[in-house]
This record gives structure tokens, C-alpha cells and sequence, in this order.
């Protein structure tokens, strides 16, 4: 943790936990995100060994900012501090100009590190000397006070596949932590069909044991089996899906629809404002889907700031699916992607 005053900037310390002052100022911040929670600091360090580079102000008048970041040491590609590996966003929340502060001083120690590079991701422009890319949003829906104003405000198109679910058999069941491995059968497998490396199972894990009731399982069933899944993820007054996934085979039973439809009209009954729908390219498949729910889309700003002379870049992700090793890694055994692909996702920060 770095604690920087108007008078004094202390020695740098990436080895302590953040503590109550940052708690408070990411909860109090209205520009703090799932990204800003203190928990991702003992997640990541745990599941994926990634040092955390984590920065707090605070000024003689009680004003503060907090700058979560992970150093990455990717082999061959070089190292990289990032905010936040993994996550949509990140950056600094809290006062804007104490944030301005602590995105230098992250440049600085990044570069007294030796990386090559500082990737920053956040909705808020920042003013460094690289231009970001805009290519990304994040898809937010305003909840109304009760689940039934949510859902005479669907269209007729999407209550219908909602109905069909229904009628079709299928079944929601609110699980949690012990449904995991469930879960990461069907994400793992629809991750290896769309190309892209997956999380090892014990990164779940992690984030159920650090966000606790926090943290939601939703399955969907056919019968007694699970086709399809989703963690939800509440952070102040916003519940966030990170990670969701159905079985291809499913689609025509609009499994994704009511497991949507039943996770976000409990953040409703429980008082939410927001459902975070999570990122997406503007225009594509998954920006479509979140869109006929009324989402908007909020935009976010993901900068890389060269230190070296060679630009720091991400190890090619087989997540391209247009791509020669997106095609590779569809083709490769299920067990395969699974005991490797871990492995690769720890470096590939987006």
C-alpha cells in the first residue's frame, strides 16, 4: 500500500493488504467500480501469483483516491502494470485530482520496476500523453424499485424467449460456492468453442471465498442438469455479471434469457440500482444481447503508456476466433484446454 500526502510521498510498500481507509474511499467514491474492490488484491496475488502495486491518497483536508494495480511478468512479452488485469476497468476513483497523482506516480514506479509498459483501463479519460482506445463499453441497466416495472419495460421479443424457457423445462436454481465445479464444466467448455483460454477453476474459488455473500451462483437447469451458468458479483449499489456461459447444444431452449432474466430481477427485489451487464465490442453479438434489456452502454477509455522503447503488447490470445491460434485452440481436446489453458490466461490480462 502507498500512502501519498500533499506534503510527503512515503516509501513505496506493494506487500500490504489495503486497509479500512481504502475500503471507505472506494465506497464513498462515485466513480469506484467492481475493479476498486479490496478484495481482487488476495484473488489475483492467490490465484495467479501477480505482485499488486496498490496506491491510496489522502490529503490534509480527509480528500482521497485509490489506485488498485497488478504487476505482470509475462515470459518473452515482457512486464506490464495493469489496472486491472482480468476486470473491465480499473484506474483511479476518488478525487479527481489526487487520482491525477497517483496515475504518475504508478507510471513512475512502473518504470523504476522495469516494465515495459502501463496498461490502465477505466471510464474516466485520463491525462497521459497516449491516446486511448474506445472500443469497448460497458452495458448498464438502471433497475426501477419493482421487478414488475422491469418487466412491462422488456419488449414483447424478450419476454416471449423468456416464456419459451420457461415452457421448455427449464429451471433456475441460486446456488454458491459448492456449485463451482458445475459451473466451470460449462464455462470451460464454451470457452475452448469460442477460442479463448479459461480460468483454472481455483480463480472461482478464490473469488467466492474473498467476495462471500457477495458472490452468486446462478444455474440453469434441464431437469437435474446443468446447461449453463453465471457469477454475479454486488459491489455498493450494483450487481455485476463477470462471467456467463450456456451449452451451444441448449441455445434454442433461450437458456441465457431466463437465467438473465431471473438474476437481474432479484437485484431488483433486493433493492440494486444497477445491473452491470459487463463489457462488450460495440456492435457485436454479446453488445446486442445486453442491449434488448434496455442496457446503455457506458464508455470506457483503455490506455497503454510505453516505458521502453518497444511497445509492450499481450501475448497473442487464442480468444480471436478469426484467428490461426483461436482456430487451433477450438480444435484441441476439452481436457487439454483445460489443464493448459489456465496457464495462459494468467498472462493474457484482458
Amino acid at each position: 500500500m502507498v500512502t501519498v500526502s500533499e506534503r510527503a510521498v512515503p516509501e513505496i510498500r506493494t506487500d500490504t493488504r489495503p486497509n479500512e481507509a481504502w475500503r471507505q474511499t472506494v465506497e464513498g467514491a462515485s466513480n469506484a467500480s467492481l475493479a476498486h474492490a479490496p478484495e481482487w488484491f488476495g484473488i489475483i496475488r492467490s490465484a495467479y501469483g501477480h505482485d499488486p502495486l496498490y496506491l491510496i491518497s489522502e490529503d490534509d483536508t480527509g480528500r482521497r483516491a485509490a489506485l488498485p494495480a497488478f504487476i505482470v511478468r509475462r515470459p518473452l512479452a515482457g512486464s506490464i502494470v495493469t489496472s486491472m488485469p482480468f476486470l473491465d476497468s480499473g484506474g483511479p476513483c476518488g478525487d479527481a485530482v489526487l487520482g491525477r497523482r497517483l496515475v504518475d506516480r504508478l507510471i513512475a514506479e512502473a518504470g523504476h520496476l522495469g516494465a515495459d509498459a502501463v496498461d490502465i483501463r477505466c471510464a474516466q479519460r485520463l491525462h497521459v500523453d497516449v491516446e486511448p482506445l474506445e472500443h469497448k463499453v460497458n452495458m448498464i441497466l438502471r433497475l426501477p424499485p419493482r421487478p414488475d416495472q422491469l418487466w412491462s419495460g422488456l419488449s414483447s421479443t424478450v419476454r416471449n424467449q423468456i416464456r419459451k424457457a420457461q415452457r421448455s423445462g427449464l429451471t433456475i436454481e441460486c446456488a454458491g460456492w459448492s456449485a463451482v465445479p458445475e459451473f466451470y464444466s460449462i464455462f470451460a467448455t464454451r470457452m475452448r468453442e469460442l477460442g479463448s483460454p479459461v480460468h483454472g477453476r481455483p480463480f472461482f474459488e478464490a473469488v467466492f471465498d474473498a467476495f462471500g455473500s457477495r458472490a452468486q451462483l446462478m444455474l440453469v437447469r434441464k431437469g437435474d442438469a446443468a446447461v449453463g451458468g453465471l457469477i454475479a458479483l454486488s459491489f455498493n449499489n450494483t450487481v455485476v455479471v463477470p462471467w456467463a456461459s450456456c451449452l451451444k447444444e441448449h441455445f434454442a431452449l433461450c437458456p441465457n434469457m431466463l437465467l438473465y432474466w431471473e438474476t437481474i430481477r432479484a437485484a431488483c427485489a433486493a433493492g440494486f440500482e444497477r445491473f452491470d451487464f459487463g463489457r462488450s465490442t460495440r456492435d457485436c453479438g454479446t453488445y446486442r444481447f445486453k442491449s434488448q434489456w434496455g442496457a446503455a452502454e457506458h464508455p470506457l477509455y483503455w490506455y497503454t503508456v510505453p516505458l521502453r522503447h518497444r511497445l509492450a503488447r499481450n501475448l497473442p490470445a487464442p480468444g480471436n476466433s478469426a484467428g490461426l491460434l483461436g482456430e487451433v485452440w477450438q480444435r484441441l481436446p476439452l481436457a487439454l484446454t483445460r489443464q493448459v489453458g489456465p496457464h495462459l490466461r494468467k498472462y493474457l490480462i484482458q
